[in-house]
């Protein structure tokens, strides 16, 4: 104890530690005094292509005022806030070291208590040789490093201050994720870039993250399980898995698809409640009686019970019946209610549905066509890692704006169908070459395909995996996913007019992305996608077009630079470059589904649809700009020839451009000679389509911006509905965000100022496919004075986010 030890006079040695603890506490202060506005210079980077980067959450913004909206954020807050705390924690604490080994931290305890109290001691858990000892105050702490010698049971001690590391937040561990091996993305690139090229990465990328042997094994095991456990309580029912696990795309660490068949189990109940059951024969076994007290369906009838009561007796059997299953829920108001467990041995993840035999036959089907052709499985597993990486698809929970895995296969196989020759067979293909047990219908859905793959005729087509995967960010860089559906049954995109004209038109869900199911027609399986993310992958898949055109993606580094799927796997990449690719633009994936269905169905009718449209959104974009943003706005036929100019000499540049590319000067870098390029080269930028509309289709408009409608927006929104908001003025409508407009001109003075913030033209055009097809696309290109530009840049940044919003609510108002 202290009263043991006899203290000598302080030592230079000390005295310096007294000064390192001052210069500590003063360091202290200025963290709790300086809080965010400190630490927010050092956490900040700014990238070379613009935006920025927050190294404390690790998240990357395009531009200023996406960076302090996360500034103010929950997440940068709370770990601002953590780290503030485990600085301190640093600065009042000491490393000690020198006991006996298995001395019990609360001998340590005791020891340091006699200088002042303890707040923790963590021990070393891998040797305990060293603790770390975290003291009350800093005065506690200068009491301690002013004593020279410790000692604990014989054992001199070594005491000093801790060492200070710089904070590094690693967010907990998911539950059922701890016993996963993931692939580290510095793995995954030093992997492949030791390939020969393109091909051999895809085809690497697939033995990377396929299932290992005992992974295979492993669920094997669970499923038989499952099944021996399930035909306790349920006679005749069957487990099934299907999904990811066994359709050929299996990633590793991917959940457990199971469907629990009960057909058999509920003919079996309703003929052991029948009278006329016929007895069993001499020497069969008895059957298990289903209404005695102790069978568990004594008190619930299959064949009339809900989805969700079944689900519930499910649940009951994994929480008690199945071991090492726990954290067992019930999801009953999912489009496919199930029932959710985790398996905590293998720490798998997984679900088991009983209303889902249509998934049964996707998994088959996409089966099949992984069997068909051995370029598949290599294509879909690249761009299902790339659109994860670029944060278009793959959310771990569920839910949400993003695409799923399945809805990324089905465009990679619709893909493959449009190939000319094409890869893979239509549904309705495959259909036709069914026969007998072959064709077979579920849910009212013909879900017919051959089991045999030799009635099949192999493909044609010899295209490389490099140059498949080119041209699949060349083709849906530029693809109307609102105006047309695509359709695998007939290999083809469908107008959303004639989609709304057939018997699936009222119940498929249309939206800014629409993928239809191969089987049930009346399934939208990007109905989740909003326009921010239809929006996102499409400039996503022209910037990855972009690069793959360049000889980083086609051919390996002789200099040990990143190549090939690396670069492309990078995350985030596409973003910085999307604003350089398509310059202030501001596209419209408009769906005619946020039309009110009469609307929907007269403008269908009409004969000159597309220019109807066209008329229809350019006057919901002028009401939102002029009504609910007050901007001045001005129609004119000005711009539109200099427009057409400028698309002129744009197309005589580009002219000019291919001239030269085809004569290269002496010297000069040849990207692929003739016979390479022909292999491998993806094909030449489409032509340009701008100048392919009849009159009517474009239209331009002056407008001039008066007051920062677009600064404070939230605050006052929250002001003007109070705490009890009516359901006409609730957050988002139209009528509420002009109020909001005008609150903010009110409080930045009364009237219009003498000089306006900034003016800018907008020019709407009417979107065309690569044929010059029209369709319900529309773009808005913005021209701020060259001077304005910087400010226009943050009322830019708004738009993006706001106007798209609007002028859909806007079509949905009309009558």
């Amino acid at each position: 104890m202290l009263s043991e030890h006899k203290v000598p006079q302080p030592t230079d040695a000390a005295k310096r530690l007294r000064g390192e603890v001052f210069r500590g506490r003063t360091r202290l202060r200025c963290v709790e005094k300086a809080g965010m506005a400190e630490s927010t210079n050092e956490d900040l980077e700014s990238l070379p292509r613009g935006g920025f980067r927050c190294r404390l959450c690790h998240v990357t913004v395009a531009n200023k005022p996406s960076l302090d909206d996360h500034l103010r954020g929950k997440k940068h807050q709370r770990l601002e806030s953590l780290r503030s705390v485990r600085q301190a924690q640093e600065l009042r604490s000491v490393f000690v070291s020198g006991f006996r080994k298995g001395t019990p931290a609360s001998e340590l305890s005791d020891y340091f208590q006699a200088y002042g109290e303890v707040a923790n001691v963590v021990m070393d858990k891998d040797k305990g040789v060293y603790a770390i000892v975290e003291l009350q105050d800093m005065e506690v702490l200068e009491k301690v490093l002013a004593q020279t010698q410790h000692s604990l049971g014989g054992q001199k001690l070594r005491v000093k201050p801790r060492e200070k590391k710089d904070f590094k937040y690693t967010p907990p561990r998911k539950q059922g994720s701890a016993k996963r091996q993931q692939l580290s993305p510095e793995k995954l690139a030093q992997e492949l870039c030791q390939a020969d090229d393109v091909d051999a990465q895809m085809s690497l990328l697939v033995q990377l993250f396929e299932f290992s042997e005992g992974e295979r094994r492993l669920r094997d095991l669970l499923v038989t399980l499952f099944q021996e456990v399930f035909l306790e309580f349920f006679p005749g029912s069957a487990i099934l898995p299907f999904g990811s696990s066994v359709n050929g795309f299996d990633v590793s660490g991917c959940d457990l698809d199971l469907f629990l068949d009960l057909e058999k189990t509920k003919k079996f109940q309703a003929s052991a409640k029948s009278p006329t059951e016929t007895p069993a024969k001499d020497g069969a076994s008895p059957e298990p009686d289903v209404c005695s007290e102790d069978s568990i369906l004594s008190d619930i009838d299959l064949a009339s019970a809900t989805v969700p009561e079944v689900l519930e007796l499910v649940a009951t059997v994994l929480q008690k019946c199945v071991p090492g299953v726990h954290h067992v829920q019930v999801v009953p108001n999912a489009r496919r209610p199930v029932v959710k467990f985790c398996h905590k041995e293998s720490s798998l993840r997984g679900d088991i549905s009983i209303d889902n035999k249509l998934a049964l036959r996707n998994t088959r089907f996409l089966q099949l066509c992984t069997e068909t052709d051995e370029r598949v499985r290599p294509l879909v597993y690249a761009v299902r890692h790339w659109a994860k990486q670029q944060a278009l698809a793959g959310n771990p929970f569920g839910g949400g704006p993003l695409l799923n895995n399945y809805a990324v296969t089905l465009l990679v196989l619709f893909f493959l169908q449009t190939r000319s020759p094409p890869v893979l067979p239509t549904v309705a293909r495959l259909k036709e070459l069914s026969e007998g047990e072959e064709q077979t219908v579920v849910d009212g859905w013909d879900c017919s395909f051959p089991k045999d793959l030799t009635r099949l005729e192999p493909s044609s087509n010899t295209e490389n995996l490099c140059t498949l995967l080119a041209e699949f960010f060349h083709v849906f860089g530029d693809y109307n996913f609102a105006g047309h559906v695509i359709s695998l049954r007939e290999g083809q995109p469908l107008p959303v007019p004639s989609v709304l004209k057939s018997d699936v038109g009222s119940k498929l869900k249309l939206g800014p992305f629409n993928l239809q199911d191969p089987f049930e027609l009346s399934h939208n399986v990007a109905a989740n996608v909003n326009v921010k993310t239809a929006l996102r992958f499409q400039r996503c898949c022209q910037v990855a077009a972009k690069y793959c055109r360049s000889l980083q993606y086609q051919r390996k580094s002789s200099k040990g630079k990143i190549w090939g799927l690396v670069r492309l796997f990078q995350p985030g990449t596409a973003e910085a470059e999307v604003l350089a690719v398509t310059g202030l633009v501001i596209d419209f994936p408009l769906t005619l589904a946020a039309l009110p269905a009469q609307s929907r169905e007269l403008l269908c009718q009409a004969g000159d649809f597309h220019q109807q449209w066209f008329r229809k959104v350019c006057a919901s974009i002028a009401f939102v700009l002029r009504d609910v943003l007050k901007c001045s706005c001005l129609e004119t036929q000005e711009g539109l020839e200099e427009e057409q100019r400028a698309v002129t000499e744009c197309e005589q540049g580009e002219q000019q451009t291919e001239v030269k590319a085809e004569q290269p000067s002496a010297g000069g870098k040849r990207s692929l000679d003739e016979e390479e390029a022909g292999s491998s080269s993806p094909s030449p930028k489409r032509p340009r389509t701008d100048n392919l509309f009849p009159e009517g289709q474009s239209m331009t408009w002056n407008c001039t911006v008066w007051h920062k409608v677009w600064l404070g927006r939230r605050r006052v929104r929250r002001q003007l509905r109070g705490p009890q908001a009516e359901p006409q003025h609730t957050a988002g409508s139209l009528e509420l965000e002009a109020k909001v407009s005008e609150a903010i001109s009110q409080e930045a003075g009364e009237g219009r100022p003498a000089d306006p913030l900034f003016q800018f033209a907008v020019h709407a055009r009417a979107g065309a496919s690569a044929s010059g097809e029209r369709d319900t696309r529309l773009s808005l290109r913005f021209d701020p004075a060259p001077e304005q530009a910087a400010a226009f840049q943050e009322f830019f940044h708004f738009l993006q986010g706001f106007l798209p919003r609007a002028v859909e609510q806007q079509l949905a108002s009309e009558a």
